[in-house]
C-alpha cells in the first residue's frame, strides 16, 4: 500500500466559482454547503459562485477555502474508503483543513473556527497598516538578515511565509514593507512585490488574536487524528489536543515553513494528494522535491483520476 500524504492550501488560492462541479453533481457536498452556511449565517453557494467582494476578506476567504476542500477530501474518502493517510500537512489555513481531515474536529466546528480566527485576524490589524510582500530570487538567509537589520532599525517586519527557495514571503508593517523594497532587490532579489493583503500573518503583529484562538481550539478540538498533522512551525509531526491548542496558537506569530515541512516528509511518503481549488502545492512541492508526486482532487475530473490512480 502507498504511504499518502494528503495536504491543503492557504488563503490565495481562493476563486470564484470553486467547488462548483462537486456542488453541482453532488447532494453531499450540497448539505456540507447548507450545513456550514447555517453555522456561521452565509450562504455559501452565493459567497463562493456569484462575483462578490466578501470572497477577498479573510473572515470569509478562510471558511470558504476550508468547506471546498472538505467536499473534495469527503468524496475522496467516499470514493476510497479503504486509504489512510500516512500524514496531514496544510499551508497556514490549510493546517486546519488537514486538522478537520484528521478527524480532530468536525467540519462545520472547523468552517465555524477558521471564520472565526479571520476575524480575529481582521481585527488584529484594523487600526493599523498590515500588510505582506514577497520576494522572489534572494536566499532565506538575505531575507533574513534584512528583516533583522529592519527591526535593529525600529522596522515591524518579519519572514512569514517560506514557500520554495527564492520565494519568501515576509509580513509587518505596510510602510515598513514599502521602504525596504530595493533593500531587497539591492542584494539581489527578482521582485518585492508588496500583496493585496490587508493582514499580515504569522508575525508579532498578531500577538492579540493567539490566546482566543487557543480558547476557540480548547472548545472544539479533540484527541480523534487518524495520523499525525506536520506543524507548520516546526515542521515536526503531532497527533494530540494539546499539541495541536499551542502549534496553532502559535503559527498565528511565527512562520510557516512549508517548503521545510515537505522537504521533511518527501522520503516518507509516496504520494501527496492535494484538496480544494487549484494546484498551488502541487506547483511547489515539484520545485521543492521533485521526487514526490503530487495528485490533485479539486473536480470531478481530478477526482476521477486520483481514484483511478490510487485506490484500485
Amino acid at each position: 500500500m502507498k504511504k499518502i500524504a494528503m495536504i491543503f492550501s492557504g488563503q490565495g488560492s481562493q476563486t470564484i466559482g470553486m467547488g462548483k462541479d462537486f456542488y453541482e453533481t453532488s447532494e453531499v457536498a450540497r448539505e456540507m454547503f447548507f450545513k456550514a452556511g447555517k453555522r456561521i449565517g452565509v450562504d455559501f453557494k452565493e459567497l463562493i459562485f456569484v462575483e462578490n467582494d466578501k470572497l477577498g476578506q479573510t473572515a470569509y476567504t478562510q471558511p470558504a477555502i476550508l468547506l471546498v476542500q472538505m467536499v473534495a477530501y469527503r468524496l475522496f474518502k467516499d470514493a476510497c474508503p479503504n486509504i489512510k493517510a500516512e500524514l496531514f500537512l496544510g499551508h497556514s489555513l490549510g493546517e486546519f483543513s488537514a486538522l478537520c481531515a484528521s478527524g480532530a474536529i468536525d467540519y462545520i466546528d472547523a468552517v465555524e473556527l477558521v471564520h472565526k480566527r479571520g476575524t480575529l485576524m481582521q481585527n488584529a490589524c484594523e487600526s493599523i497598516e498590515a500588510g505582506m510582500m514577497v520576494i522572489v530570487g534572494l536566499d532565506d538567509e538575505s531575507v533574513e538578515k534584512i528583516c533583522a537589520d529592519a527591526q535593529s532599525a525600529g522596522k515591524k517586519v518579519w519572514p512569514a511565509n517560506y514557500n520554495q527557495d527564492g520565494q519568501l514571503v515576509v509580513a509587518g508593517m505596510k510602510s515598513d514593507l514599502i521602504s525596504l523594497e530595493q533593500t531587497f532587490k539591492d542584494a539581489g532579489a527578482k521582485r518585492a512585490l508588496l500583496l493585496n493583503m490587508s493582514v499580515a500573518s504569522h508575525c508579532k503583529l498578531l500577538a492579540s488574536a493567539q490566546q482566543p484562538l487557543a480558547d476557540l481550539l480548547s472548545d472544539m478540538v479533540n484527541d480523534n487524528f487518524e495520523a499525525p498533522i506536520v506543524s507548520n512551525v516546526t515542521t515536526s509531526r503531532y497527533n494530540t489536543k494539546d499539541e495541536a491548542v499551542s502549534l496553532l496558537k502559535d503559527q498565528l506569530v511565527k512562520p510557516v515553513k512549508y517548503k521545510q515541512s515537505i522537504l521533511a516528509i518527501a522520503k516518507d511518503v509516496d504520494i501527496a494528494i492535494e484538496f480544494g481549488n487549484g494546484v498551488v502545492l502541487k506547483g511547489l512541492n515539484r520545485r521543492i522535491a521533485k521526487e514526490l508526486k503530487t495528485l490533485n482532487v479539486s473536480d470531478n475530473e481530478s477526482l476521477a483520476k486520483v481514484t483511478e490512480e490510487v485506490c484500485s
